[in-house]
């Protein structure tokens, strides 16, 4: 993994091209242009130590060097004698502009001979990266929608993934995720049968389905939650619009079947108001596992 990472730098910074002497073509390093944008939004020198990470002396000869060059002044702040206010000259702020042109007009030309399928896996795949390596404090808010062209696909592809990942769970569960969702897509009866998707940021991270078990029972089928995304309520609120529509498509009770692993979905369960009315011992890739059925009245 360590081998695969410095592979992709590698790659990486040979595609942005920050390997030369200067960045875009012009005399600034990749630090230097970092620190004439943070100039741009900010005028404290600590704040722009701190966000960028830099030592404070190292930042310091950095910003007497754009003085000497007549890109910044500095003065101390008028509140604080301690703390250092930058501003950026007219020479600084055409020095500003000027990598941000060309930063624009670079990342346009990657773009450019790039499908719009590939476009939108190259910025999910640096949504994802980021959001692993920095995780938002604060979650943004997400969408609870009907499924779309790809998504039973990926309801598919991502059961497979994170329950072998999470569990060791095989072929034969993802099979069986295949065998439901195929069935709902050859001819579910819409007003009876439902399925929701969760998305945030424009990417789908959840799923849940309502089918029709019989006549009077309905079944909840496919909850899944992506794990950058749990404990923002969207499990939950996938049960409730799940809920929502068993009763009004007429239902007097509804079921579903999990494993006794899945410990944060059967706690969204019971807090819905299911109850365990049946567990047996059962096997998965060689693994023992205990299936459970759960169920309450509409």
């Amino acid at each position: 993994m360590v081998a695969e990472v410095r592979a992709f730098n590698r790659f990486y910074t040979g595609v942005i091209g920050v390997l030369g002497v200067g960045m875009l073509d012009t005399p600034y390093s990749l630090t230097e242009a970092r620190v004439l944008f943070e100039l741009s939004t900010s005028s404290e020198a600590g704040a722009i130590s701190r966000t960028l990470g830099l030592d404070p002396g190292y930042l310091s000869r950095l910003l007497g060097r754009f003085e000497t060059d007549g890109l910044i002044t500095r003065e101390k702040s008028a509140r604080d004698g301690r703390r250092q206010v930058v501003r950026l000259t007219d020479k600084g702020r055409a020095a500003y502009a000027m990598l941000d042109e060309r930063s624009v007009v670079d990342v346009g030309a990657m773009l450019d001979p790039l499908t719009e399928e590939d476009r939108r896996r190259l910025l999910a795949a640096m949504a994802t990266i980021q959001d692993a390596l920095d995780p938002p404090a604060r979650r943004e808010p997400y969408v609870i929608r009907p499924p779309r062209p790809g998504d039973l696909g990926w309801v598919v592809h991502r059961h497979g993934v994170l329950y072998s990942e999470e569990y060791g769970w095989g072929a034969a569960f993802e099979a069986l995720v295949a065998r439901i969702v195929a069935d709902y897509a050859a001819g579910h009866d819409p007003a009876r049968e439902a399925g929701w998707i969760a998305e945030v940021d424009g990417r789908p991270v959840g799923s849940v389905f309502c089918v029709r078990k019989d006549d009077t029972t309905a079944q909840l089928r496919l909850l899944l939650v992506e794990p950058s995304t749990r404990g923002m309520g969207i499990g939950r609120r996938l049960v409730e619009e799940c809920l929502r529509f068993a009763r009004g498509a007429g239902y007097r009770r509804i079921m579903l079947w999990t494993r006794d692993a899945l410990v944060g979905a059967r706690r969204i369960y019971g807090n819905a108001g299911f109850e365990l009315v049946e567990e047996h011992p059962g096997e998965d890739s060689g693994q023992a596992v205990v299936e459970e059925v759960w169920a309450m009245d509409l």
